[in-house]
């Protein structure tokens, strides 16, 4: 069976006090990091028409490989999303190019992580386009996932939404 990324996203005025909110609740720092992510199409299908993307993201001397599948439901960024780990990540994106695959945009934030109630809640700071609250858990049960995130989302305050991904925030600005 898949496991999904499950994922809601709200705009966000004071990441101070949601920060708060969230330690008050028993939340976990885990790390606090600058992502820098590099987006690429495909040579032979458009990931903007089939809401698909592929991402190197360099964080902390490392490169992770992500490949997301298209959005399901319509509550929800539920998708499939599968990452490996890479050594090299300039030299992945060379590799890329060479094979065809076209630079789209680089996404850059600075990101909190926090872990509660088996969900992580990150605090993005992302450079022309906002500030935002992502929740996520990983898993199977859609449905279920959607509902305990919107319950987290409502318990710290947030309340405006957006499904569209950071890279479509600064396409479309």
């Amino acid at each position: 069976m898949d496991s999904y990324e499950i994922e809601i996203k709200a705009y966000c005025d004071d990441l101070d006090l949601v920060r708060e909110k969230v330690r008050a609740m028993g939340g976990t720092f885990k790390r606090e990091s600058r992502e820098v992510d590099t987006y690429f199409n495909h040579p032979a299908r458009d990931f903007a028409k089939t809401d698909e993307a592929l991402r190197v993201r360099a964080r902390d001397g490392l490169a992770v490989l992500t490949y997301k599948g298209p959005k399901l439901g319509d509550r929800s960024k539920t998708r499939y999303e599968r990452e490996t780990t890479v050594e090299d990540g300039p030299g992945l994106c060379e590799i890329l190019e060479r094979l065809g695959f076209v630079r789209v945009e680089t996404v850059v934030k600075n990101r909190e992580i926090f872990l509660l109630d088996g969900m992580e809640i990150c605090l993005d700071r992302v450079e022309r386009a906002g500030s935002f609250v992502e929740l996520e858990i990983q898993g199977a049960d859609v449905a279920a996932a959607e509902k305990t995130l919107f319950e987290m989302a409502a318990r710290l305050g947030l309340e405006r939404f957006e499904r569209r991904s950071y890279l479509e925030l600064i396409l479309e600005g």
